[in-house]
């Protein structure tokens, strides 16, 4: 492997042609303090081949050395594994997208929400994007508990008609639909009928004997932010319970299946999940999905401005297109990204899957320079 002189020297592979990869990635450990890596892996895949798994830097500050198969709290990047699985069930027919939720889950068919379809919960436009009664942190860990109050909740606004980024809610929306149709909890499904397939890295509820693989998140620097510039209607998206990081740090968050924001995954397990979807959903002999299935997945539900987010990146069935272009220049790509800037994305016009993990946090998800230095590296490598 080529090496470059920085103070953080790159470990694993890169295929010939992907060489620059090596500088590219060891130049996020000299960046400013706000965006420098402390400890990263990225991968990528191109048509089904491995060709770049690169790890390098500190798995603990001051501690640990980053390996290959060290496992990161991954945040929203792990609603691409939750809309994948809602996606194989729509393959095999056992979900349809417009169908109404409540076909599934009948108890949801209340305060509103009778006509809400599987699609528009999850493309964000149910209006569920936070919870109306009190709710902690430790409610969280009760499954139960917490789809109950989602199923009695009356909607923010018409279902359809706005959307707002349902952070933690999506999590719990979409893994009861997968719960109530295969009688498995989304985190036993996606192991069972996704990772383990695939040979991908990625959890959700981690079991404990993979603590000691985790590296443990590094908060971004703070920034100012006034919850009350929120629209009214998201605040508590943000305040209902909140969220400290040092809560991803804690075994009982581990434990738990928090579907929109607490898998546990490898850079190359998140990059492994994605190459099955840029490859017509096929990986190392496995069949993860049809061709069809890959374009209903990737089909856009709404292009309008996200309440939460500020910004309009294009929600489809449970994924994020790529209006924004933290995917690269194909316009077709998508995938999720997570809060503090790791991701994973598939883009089926040129056969590139990505996944980049860290545990040193960045302030903005949606327009990290660490993960935009590594896409743009990986295009001019494959192009």
């Amino acid at each position: 492997m080529t090496r470059s002189t920085g103070p953080v020297r790159a470990n694993g592979f890169v295929a010939p042609g992907f060489e620059p990869m090596v500088e590219c990635f060891e130049a996020n450990f000299r960046e400013s303090a706000e965006v420098r890596d402390l400890g990263a892996a990225f991968c990528a895949f191109r048509h089904g081949e491995l060709v770049v798994n690169l790890w390098g830097g500190q798995r603990t500050p001051g501690g640990e050395d980053w390996t290959e198969d060290t496992l990161v709290n991954v945040f929203s990047t792990t609603k691409g594994l939750v809309a994948t699985a809602l996606a194989m069930l729509a393959d095999r027919g056992l979900l349809d997208y417009d169908a109404p939720v409540s076909r599934y889950w009948p108890q949801f068919a209340q305060a509103g929400k009778e006509a809400v379809t599987v699609a528009q919960l999850i493309s964000h436009q149910a209006g569920l994007v936070g919870f109306d009664e009190p709710t902690t942190i430790e409610d969280l860990y009760d499954w139960d508990l917490v789809c109950d109050r989602l199923a009695r909740q009356t909607p923010r606004w018409t279902p359809g008609e706005r959307n707002g980024y349902h952070a933690v809610t999506f999590g719990y929306l979409a893994g009861e639909l997968v719960r109530r149709i295969t009688g498995q909890s989304v985190g036993r499904f996606v192991q069972d009928q996704i990772a383990t397939p695939l040979g991908a890295d990625f959890y959700i509820r981690l079991p404990a004997g993979e603590d000691h693989r985790v590296a443990p998140i590094i908060d971004a620097p703070a920034v100012a932010f006034d919850v009350n510039l929120l629209p009214p209607e998201v605040k508590a998206m943000v305040t209902n319970p909140e969220i400290p990081l040092s809560t991803a740090n804690t075994t009982p968050w581990r434990r738990a299946e928090i579907p929109a924001a607490g898998g546990h995954a490898s850079a190359k397990g998140v990059a492994t999940l994605y190459a099955a979807l840029a490859n017509q959903g096929r990986l190392g002999g496995q069949a993860l999905l049809g061709s069809g299935a890959i374009e209903r997945l990737r089909e856009e539900q709404t292009a309008r401005l996200d309440l939460c987010l500020g910004v309009a990146p294009g929600w489809a069935m449970g994924v994020m297109l790529n209006r924004l272009g933290n995917y690269g220049p194909s316009p077709r790509a998508f995938g999720h990204p997570g809060r503090g800037g790791s991701f994973g994305f598939a883009d089926p016009e040129t056969g590139l899957a990505v996944g980049y993990v860290m545990n040193q946090l960045s302030a903005n998800a949606l327009a990290d320079p660490r993960g935009l230095a590594l896409v743009g590296g990986v295009y001019v490598c494959a192009t």
